[in-house]
């Protein structure tokens, strides 16, 4: 029996026409298989101020690739093997990210999967064509959260200058400045990392479309990082200057009014305008050089081989990371804080309660303890019997403290038995210092990233899985001092890995 296939399917058109919908096709597979990941995407883009731009990716994309589309058009699309490769590191990347509650390696593996899906299906030449806007999806993943802190600390150093400078009386403690008005917290929502963010992919996009010269691309680029910076500076001065001159409540309800995109696309058009002199492409200037990327050597393979297998790969590393992620210990009924010699239980103190979050733990453990020497100290356990997406250890918005929380950190203190240590206050002037260590297994540390790490270990090789979270805390300013509290209870309780031994024995 022989099947007519019908001529036009060897024209250029119908090699494009079949190429795209193979592409299509795998596209649509990995959104099913990967779905939690997308809504979890949409659902940051949609409300989260400092990923907004994501929104905008998807449309530059499909402007930049409309720009590239004569001669694209002129390349013969073909797959071929290695170019599965991409979509396989992608695959790999979202694994590990799953099992390691890593929600960053997941976002980022499912675009690397879109991307390695166009690379393997369209042909090396085609790549080369449209590298800018498949490097561009890259901004869907959202990133740079770790960016805050420092910023904080940047726009502190810029306001605070300035304040003298205009005759304010300003002091500070870690994030929090002093005026005579009052006092003012720069907070990770003012730290201008939205900002930098978003410039980052602004910054990127206009180098590349309005510049040849890698030299004054990333010139414009680096501008872009650091006018957002410095600006973000200007505008904590200018609403604490404001607030000296007239009032709190009037400096930050024109703060919102004014700042945010507003703020933004000011800020947008500045460097635009900085860097418009020095625009060095022909506006009809071809986009791709054909002539040098059409020669690329490579084996083209069959389309939809190549397309089926790169689903197989994306169905095997999802169900691959359900089994794994799902590990977990057996964990006694009932748990409870330890006894600590030396130490008795006491009444939680309400005016100053403070808590940490782990909405998502499998036990939450909550008590005070005092020593005759005038030690006091709040003690905080949150148990995982097994970690996996959405009921991790240590995720955004949990924690020390939760999202919007009523206390806020001023600043990070020296480090007691190697864990971390850090100031936070609330209103009325009460502050705390508190100690945190997490244990995964066996191995206790204050490090995030420690915890990502040896997670991963525990679910690829086995062991243990229990996760807990530990803090100690006490109040400044109130009998003994906080810091030797702390370490007079750790004394007395022998290490923070016997503490969570004595609570994991339920004991």
């Amino acid at each position: 029996m022989t099947i007519a296939i019908p001529a036009a399917a060897f024209t250029p058109a119908g090699r494009w026409r079949s190429a795209l919908a193979t592409v299509a096709g795998v596209w649509a597979a990995t959104l099913v298989i990967f779905h939690r990941d997308v809504a979890d995407l949409a659902q940051i883009y949609w409300n989260s101020t400092t990923f907004g731009h994501c929104l905008f990716v998807l449309p530059v994309v499909g402007w930049l690739v409309w720009q590239r589309r004569s001669e694209v058009a002129q390349l013969t699309p073909a797959a071929w093997w290695s170019g599965l490769a991409v979509f396989a590191a992608g695959a790999t990347g979202w694994f590990l990210g799953d099992i390691a509650g890593i929600a960053l390696f997941r976002h980022a593996g499912v675009v690397l999967m879109l991307q390695g899906a166009v690379v393997g299906l369209l042909a090396p030449q085609v790549t080369r064509a449209l590298l800018f806007p498949l490097a561009y999806l890259l901004f869907l993943v959202p990133f740079g959260e770790s960016l805050d802190a420092p910023l904080q600390v940047v726009t502190r150093d810029i306001a605070v200058p300035l304040l003298h400078l205009f005759g304010v009386p300003a002091t500070t403690d870690g994030v929090l400045i002093t005026t005579p008005t009052g006092w003012f917290e720069v907070a990770e929502a003012c730290s201008g990392a939205k900002f930098v963010i978003a410039m980052i992919a602004y910054g990127a996009l206009v180098a590349n479309v309005c510049f040849v010269s890698w030299r004054r691309r990333t010139a414009f680029f680096a501008m872009a990082m650091i006018v957002p910076v410095l600006a973000n500076g200007v505008r904590a001065f200018g609403t604490i200057y404001a607030a000296h001159l007239t009032s709190v409540a009037a400096a930050t309800g024109f703060d919102h009014l004014v700042y945010g995109w507003v703020f933004f696309a000011l800020v947008m058009a500045g460097v635009l305008a900085i860097g418009w002199r020095w625009f060095d492409r022909d506006p009809d200037a071809a986009w791709v050089d054909i002539d040098r990327i059409a020669a690329t050597p490579f084996r083209p393979a069959n389309g939809g081989l190549i397309g089926g297998a790169a689903i197989a790969v994306a169905a095997f590393a999802y169900l691959t990371g359900a089994i794994v992620a799902s590990r977990a210990d057996a964990l006694p009924a009932q748990l409870r804080l330890p006894d600590v010699p030396g130490f008795s239980r006491v009444g939680i103190d309400r005016q100053a309660f403070w808590q940490p979050s782990y909405p998502t733990a499998d036990h939450h453990l909550y008590g005070r303890y005092a020593d005759p020497a005038g030690h006091v100290v709040d003690v905080a356990v949150a148990v995982y019997a097994g970690q996996r997406e959405g009921h991790e250890l240590v995720a955004f918005g949990q924690g020390m403290l939760a999202e919007n929380d009523r206390w806020v950190k001023v600043m990070d203190e020296a480090s007691l038995e190697n864990g971390r240590i850090e100031r936070i206050t609330t209103a009325g002037a009460v502050e705390r210092l508190v100690g945190t260590w997490y244990r995964v297994g066996d191995m206790v540390t204050a490090s995030d990233n420690q915890v990502k790490v040896q997670t991963l270990k525990a679910k690829l090789l086995g062991g243990r899985q229990v996760g807990v979270a530990l803090h100690v805390s006490a109040v400044k300013g109130r009998g003994a001092d906080a810091r030797a509290s702390i370490a007079a209870f750790l004394r007395a309780a022998g290490s923070p890995l016997q503490v969570t031994n004595a609570v994991l024995s339920g004991h």
